[in-house]
């Protein structure tokens, strides 16, 4: 509830002594007015995200009752629990929330690998990675704790490309045993010169966690990957 009273804070210096029903949308001709608008713009974005049926006309009146000095018409000790309050159920909320996008992900995630599994030149393994070989290089294979150097492209379920070391025209260089657990496994089945299309299942990738904002939790991942050779470490 500390960024609600910080946004509330600021709403209230960018009301200043006006009412916003003084002030039309053509009417911004100074530069407090204009600041006062962005920030009203922009608050009211979040209050928008809380997911509540605020009464905005009560909630203007406790910015000029604060802002003014009057007697506000609840105690602090009740404005704290009432706070206190929202922020559990948005806590709840939240997790809920949660829940039902992990379970929905993960139930995507198995009806795709499931049909996947079967189609011509995709491969299954122990843990439950799923890999086609695009073109099969003959150099060295990388151990766990090699470092290797990638070019590499990912996309969510839903073709979304999330990131790709081809668009920033940069390789990717790092410790093998110190990224997802999918790319750890499939790495290492690969010679140098490879070109493998990678299937990861939710506990192969980022798990209930996600990486938000853009990889939800319980998402599968689908990558390509070039291994374009095993790094010796500075110092050997």
């Amino acid at each position: 509830m500390r960024v609600v009273t910080i946004c509330l804070f600021c709403l209230m210096l960018a009301l200043g002594q006006a009412s916003a029903e003084e002030k039309k949308q053509n009417e911004l001709t100074t530069d407090i007015q204009k600041l006062s608008y962005a920030l009203g713009l922009d608050l009211g974005s979040y209050f928008k995200t809380l997911g509540e049926d605020l009464d905005l006309e009560v909630l203007h009146q406790g910015l000029l009752d604060s802002y003014k000095g009057n007697t506000p018409l609840l105690t602090q000790e009740e404005t704290a629990q009432i706070q206190q309050q929202f922020a559990q159920k948005q806590q709840e909320r939240q997790i809920k929330e949660t829940i039902e996008m992990i379970t929905e992900n993960k139930k995507a995630a198995e009806d795709f690998l499931k049909e996947n599994e079967d189609k011509e030149g995709v491969l299954t393994t122990e843990s439950g990675l799923q890999y086609k070989v695009i073109s099969q290089g003959e150099g060295p294979k990388p151990k766990a704790e090699d470092v290797v150097k990638v070019h590499y492209k990912g996309t969510l379920l839903d073709g979304t490309e999330f990131d790709s070391s081809y668009s920033r025209n940069e390789p990717a260089v790092f410790p093998l045993n110190q990224v997802i657990p999918g790319w750890t496994e499939a790495v290492q089945l690969m010679n140098v010169g490879s070109t493998y299309q990678l299937f990861l299942p939710p506990d192969l990738a980022y798990g209930d966690r996600g990486a938000p904002p853009v990889i939800e939790p319980g998402s599968m991942l689908v990558f390509e990957v070039e291994l374009l050779g095993i790094e010796t470490p500075q110092g050997e």
